[in-house]
């Protein structure tokens, strides 16, 4: 089962599919609504600090339609050079934030 074009395979397995230090860019995804990943975000490469648990889905919970699905969650690291090519500080300096595994894929 697919989830609305969100790419959510109910019948997948739990397994992480993502590990620690894993690449990952970000899903250049415009859908209309609710959803929890930012835009500066999106299409950005970033890596994997964490593989957290699974959590009821936000984006469906919003909207009503959650029927106890579950997505698993990662810590992702970014440069903020990745996110702002002005920033202008230590190189070393990064952003965290928890994105959906539906929101990932392999850089």
């Amino acid at each position: 089962m697919n989830v609305e074009g969100l790419g959510i395979d109910l019948a997948k397995a739990s397994s992480p599919a993502f590990l620690v230090n894993d690449l990952v860019k970000i899903k250049n995804k415009t859908p209309v609504g609710h959803y929890r990943t930012p835009f500066y975000v999106r299409g950005k490469t970033g890596r994997i600090e964490r593989v957290l648990d699974e959590f009821i889905n936000p984006e469906e919970e919003a909207y009503g339609k959650n029927v106890g699905s579950k997505v698993r969650l990662y810590r992702v690291s970014f440069a903020q050079q990745e996110l702002w090519p002005e920033y202008q500080s230590a190189s070393i300096d990064q952003l965290q934030i928890e994105i959906s595994e539906h929101w990932l894929e392999p850089a």
